[in-house]
């Protein structure tokens, strides 16, 4: 197995340096056979090589059986005429990552942002190709415009290939889970785009009848986020949608620093933290990489699954449950969780945790 490793910007490199610390673990204890290769993307690419994300590094993470890739700067970067390219979306698009997994669980050794005695267990099936995303949902050119300099119009592309696979992908992990799956759309206002999404949903639950359907508004599920997060299991949205729910999910069930991701294809599979690049806290060692952890846990289920290789089923469990094990005591948190931990001594507890 090969992973190529990315760090990217901001705090990248620091939680980026901790998991694959705690992967290396990982792969000692349970024999995973995985050699690192790295790349530059991000600040680092544009100053070496005039663009942020070269094309040949997307054709060697084609090569690679994993992707570990950093935070990213991009609301920093020029302009994609002068090398600022969107790491992320390069990846979505460039190896076709279109689901985007977001979990957001409760922790009963943690506090939460809930209301007392709420609990929360769900998963966010994102659709990360299209959608409201000008810079990946055209063949050519861009999809927003400014006809003057007073006016500006967004392009929303939705089709009913793209909702038929991410609602396929929530199917199938709801089967794993509690089955069942809450679509999440504004059908009464964007009666196509929103439409069309909903009614792919509809089709694909046909093929699995053993899980319950419903649907929400956007706007609606929000609140019922707060209210009442126990009725969710996995919740399928559109690129937009999904993005701001997750974000919610994640920060109520304790913090946005807990959030695992990954993003997946068919075939390729990357795992990202679900935070951004906290430039203000780079390089000082106040970085949490729980998320970064959680989300190369998740690659290596994901992997587990796919190749049918029970030992990467036990690794990404066991790396899990150390970041947990290692959360349960208030000292070794990180200081946004109100413990003392630096991202170095906080990975080399979930190292020896794993041990």
């Amino acid at each position: 197995m090969k992973f190529l490793v990315l760090p990217c910007d901001g705090i990248g490199p620091e939680i980026t340096d901790a998991s694959v610390k705690v992967l290396q673990a990982a792969n000692d204890k349970y024999g995973l056979g995985i050699e690192l290769e790295y790349e530059d993307v991000g600040f680092v690419s544009l100053e070496k090589h005039g663009t942020t994300l070269r094309d040949d590094v997307l054709e060697k993470a084609k090569r690679c059986d994993g992707v570990i890739l950093g935070t990213q700067s991009h609301a920093d970067y020029p302009s994609p005429e002068r090398g600022g390219r969107n790491v992320s979306a390069g990846f979505r698009i460039g190896l076709d990552l279109y689901a985007n997994v977001r979990p957001a669980r409760t922790r009963s050794f943690l506090e939460s942002n809930m209301k007392p005695g709420k609990s929360m267990d769900l998963v966010i099936m994102r659709e990360a190709t299209e959608g409201f995303y000008p810079d990946r949902n055209m063949t050519k050119g861009w999809a927003e415009v400014m006809p003057d300099k007073d006016m500006a119009l967004s392009i929303r592309k939705i089709t009913r290939r793209c909702s038929e696979r991410i609602a396929r992908q929530a199917f199938v992990l709801a089967m794993k889970r509690r089955k069942k799956v809450t679509a999440i759309h504004k059908s009464n206002s964007f009666h196509m785009t929103d439409g069309l999404f909903l009614e792919a949903v509809q089709d694909v639950a046909k093929e699995f009848p053993e899980v319950e359907v419903d649907d929400l508004l956007v706007d609606a599920s929000t609140a019922h986020l707060v209210r009442n997060p126990e009725q969710f299991d996995v919740l399928v949205a559109t690129n937009f949608y999904g993005d701001i729910i997750s974000d919610l999910a994640s920060e109520l069930s304790g913090s946005l620093g807990l959030a695992g991701s990954i993003m997946a294809s068919d075939e390729h599979c990357c795992a990202q933290a679900q935070h951004g690049s906290a430039p203000d806290i780079a390089g000082q060692d106040l970085a949490n990489p729980s998320s970064m952890i959680l989300s190369v846990a998740m690659l290596l289920h994901w992997i587990g699954e796919n190749k049918s290789l029970e030992n990467y089923l036990r690794a990404g469990a066991a790396m899990s449950e150390a970041v947990d094990t290692v959360l349960m005591d208030p000292e070794k948190r990180t200081r946004d969780l109100g413990g003392s931990y630096g991202c170095k001594d906080f990975s080399q507890a979930v190292c020896d945790a794993l041990s």
